[in-house]
């Protein structure tokens, strides 16, 4: 896991005084200003170095560190090399320097070395940063602070290599250290309401049609989670255009001297009917090594991380449809595969395997990816099923970019949907192989129940991928636009899809021009068109968000082609960074203060400070929504529709049911789940003698399901489809019979279209 904030040379903490966080959230894309406040307390100097995890495709376009009075600006974007010998002559000779540039292989995390700082000397920080919203299942564009601006939180029990092990902790109210954060929110089509997981001022309507909102926290955070919101749009499947102009003085017919235009496409695409298929081969691969016998949220007695993989696991393979393949393969050190080949779905390799994953354990040592991955590309495809691989990992790797070759290298053999499982999962990694292969990736942290995001990658595996996606331009006479980057390839049903393009051409059109892009893409043998307009009168700013989000976009196809080997690709790398101001793999900024000419004196030291107490913390896990009118308490978990109830029936000898509510178990074809712990009795008869028990106890699970269990259609609705299909071909004439008797015995009132009758 990589240690964030500002630390010393041991990875020490250095104390945060205060943080201020502006957000303007435009759509799906978020412009952040973070301020921070540290002060060194040491008797001493210590060499601070500033580290922020940020997403892969976040453009970090502005830093600034004040000390002493003297503010030092990242000016200077120059190649890497260039960029570390400039800073070094600057420590060197005694003088405030930085250097900020990105780690890790995939660039999600930045860091900056700043350099001496002087005991009893405050640091203020400005960090500035846009980066694209990923989309929740429920359609809202998500937002998350990382809880970098303090040290993590260490459980009793937690392993030796994390740093604050051992740091004393003071009651919640005793931090010496706040944090405000305060959100504008700008929709075309108008912001509908904001959810949380903290606390939240109402929202505030900056204008009669709601584009413009406002809402900040109402009270500090809790210190133990990162801060997140949801923001749910009136019309969110309506495509949006932002037109920006360019940098001025920047070269005419450059990418930041013409202007440029971000599309938000998010087609509402009519539902595949869940389960429908047969045709697929399903693999999936999980993460055994030890770190995923760690607790999900940290806290001693909660469940491991394994655990959860496998419960997920269990409800995918519960999930797939009849006559598919699959195969699952377990990693670490070495890696282990249930079958030397995928086998074919059907009763007895489900159960067989079902069984298996039970027995599953976090005993296979670190964590390899590349040779698993290899093993899978190697084995023969299954004719007329296309592979989809499913990949739930906690960590990260040392290969990876090796890795996603690898994935890119078969891209069009599969698709590739990933799951990176709590803080220390690599967001180059997990992001990285699902962008490589056309899949989609999703993050489960803390509390968050991993079973609804893979049921919706699930879904979108069992559709037909969006395919012949081409945009077609209307553009005034003179003027054209050239895609940045090769364009999507591949759109999912409730995927959303940020498109940039630069607007070539002079003169400028007159105020009342518009310009227009229409999106085609197919489905199946279907058809389907999504026509936008836009006023071509750019906007104005100093920020240039579309600018940088479309040269960052660039930048991660072209840094995927340097490690080809050629150099045209790494000059293309080189000017678009530096042209840009974005930073990528090859660039680093570097800052120099020169007015400061004396060294710091005296050996570099480091301290640990206080945490706060965090079991009475994590024991209010509440999260809360602020809706348009009102600062409400709800649990989030319900908001998104993660509670979840399902049916267990258990029959005895005189052919009676009883029918007992518990947590999420639903099997195959009648087969029976444990008691539930909360039992809620039902008694009544069969409908026939002639009724089989497994075709009667299919019938009530599903007419309970739609009566009792909407709310969590789904995680169900892919079994609920596969026990429909089973259940029609098994009852016959009997199951109109059958559903009146049901309805009866269960008090509901569920129609005869759910069962196809």
């Amino acid at each position: 896991m990589t240690i964030c904030g500002l630390l010393n040379s041991s990875n020490k903490p250095v104390p945060l005084r205060s943080g201020s966080v502006t957000v303007l959230i435009r759509g799906f894309v978020a412009d952040v200003g973070c301020e921070l406040l540290y002060r060194n307390e040491e008797p001493g100097p210590v060499e601070a170095v500033f580290v922020f995890p940020v997403g892969a495709e976040a453009a970090v376009y502005a830093f600034q560190a004040c000390l002493g009075g003297t503010c030092i600006q990242a000016q200077l974007l120059r190649e890497k090399k260039q960029a570390q010998e400039l800073n070094g002559d600057a420590l060197a000779g005694g003088q405030s320097s930085f250097l900020l540039q990105q780690e890790g292989a995939g660039g999600d995390v930045f860091s900056c070395s700043l350099g001496n700082l002087p005991p009893g000397e405050e640091v203020a920080l400005t960090l500035r940063y846009i980066c694209e919203l990923p989309l929740e299942p429920d359609g809202a564009a998500r937002y998350m602070l990382p809880a970098v601006l303090r040290p993590r939180y260490t459980p009793h029990g937690w392993d030796g290599e994390d740093v604050t092990q051992g740091v004393p902790r003071v009651p919640q109210g005793e931090l010496p250290y706040t944090l405000s954060l305060s959100a504008t929110l700008q929709s075309p089509h108008s912001n509908d309401r904001v959810l949380s997981n903290c606390s939240l001022t109402p929202l505030s309507y900056m204008a009669g049609n709601r584009t413009t909102a406002q809402v900040s926290l109402a009270e500090a955070p809790p210190w133990d989670r990162d801060v997140e919101l949801l923001v749910y749009y009136a019309e969110p499947h309506k495509p949006s255009a932002v037109l920006e102009v360019g940098l001025p003085g920047a070269e005419p017919g450059s990418l930041m001297g013409d202007p440029a235009v971000m599309v938000t496409l998010l087609p509402n695409l009519p539902e595949a009917v869940p389960g429908q298929s047969s045709a697929g081969e399903f693999i999936f691969l999980l993460d055994r090594s030890g770190s995923m016998g760690r607790p999900m949220d940290g806290r001693d007695g909660s469940r491991q991380r394994i655990d959860s993989a496998k419960e997920t696991l269990v409800l995918l393979l519960k999930s797939l449809p009849l006559g598919c393949y699959f195969n699952i393969y377990g990693f670490g050190s070495r890696f282990k595969s249930f079958y030397p080949q995928s086998v074919g779905y059907i009763q007895q390799t489900m159960a067989e395997s079902l069984q298996r994953v039970q027995q599953l354990q976090a005993d296979l040592g670190g964590t390899e990816i590349l040779a698993p991955l290899r093993a899978i590309y190697c084995s023969p495809c299954q004719d007329g099923h296309p592979r989809q691989l499913f990949v739930f990992t906690d960590g990260e790797v040392g290969n990876t970019k090796d890795v996603i070759a690898e994935v890119q290298h078969h891209q069009g053999a599969h698709r590739c949907f990933s799951f990176g499982i709590g803080e220390g999962a690599s967001m180059a990694l997990v992001k990285g192989i699902s962008r490589a292969a056309g899949g989609s990736a999703e993050f489960i942290t803390g509390q968050d129940r991993m079973q609804p995001k893979a049921l919706q990658s699930l879904k979108r595996a069992l559709q037909p991928a969006v395919t012949g996606i081409s945009l077609t331009w209307d553009l005034p006479h003179g003027m054209e636009a050239v895609l940045l980057g090769r364009g999507p390839e591949v759109i999912f049903p409730g995927q959303r899809c940020l498109i940039y393009a630069q607007l070539r051409g002079q003169p400028q059109p007159p105020d009342t021009a518009m310009g227009g892009v229409t999106l085609q893409y197919r489905i199946q043998d279907q058809t389907y068109k999504e026509k936008l307009q836009f006023p071509l009168q750019p906007q104005n700013g100093d920020r240039l968000p579309v600018h940088r989000l479309a040269a960052k976009s660039l930048l991660l196809e072209l840094e995927g082609a340097v490690d080809t080997g050629s150099e045209g690709d790494r000059r293309r790398v080189l000017e678009t960074s530096l042209s840009s101001g974005v930073v990528c793999s090859l660039t680093a900024y570097v800052g120099v203060d020169t007015e400061r000419g004396q060294p710091v004196q005296g050996p570099l030291v480091r301290r640990d400070i206080p945490l706060t107490g965090f079991g009475a913390a994590l024991r209010r896990r509440n999260l809360r929504c602020s809706l348009a009118s009102c600062s409400a308490s709800v649990p989030m978990a319900r908001a998104r529709g993660f509670s979840g109830v399902s049916m267990a029936c258990n029959f005895d000898n005189s052919s009676e049911v009883q029918v007992e509510s518990c947590r999420p178990r639903v099997l195959l074809q009648g087969t029976h789940p444990q008691s539930s712990p909360w039992p809620v009795p039902a008694r009544g008869r069969m409908p026939s003698k002639d009724v089989a028990p497994s075709v009667w106890a299919t019938v009530l699970a599903v007419v309970w399901l739609h009566g009792r269990a909407t709310g969590q259609r789904d995680e169900w609705e892919l079994l609920e489809a596969k026990a429909v299909g089973w259940v029609w071909g098994q009852a016959g004439p009997q199951l109109s019979e059958c559903l009146e008797a049901a309805n009866t015995l269960l008090g509901c009132s569920v129609g005869p279209a759910v069962f196809g009758l």
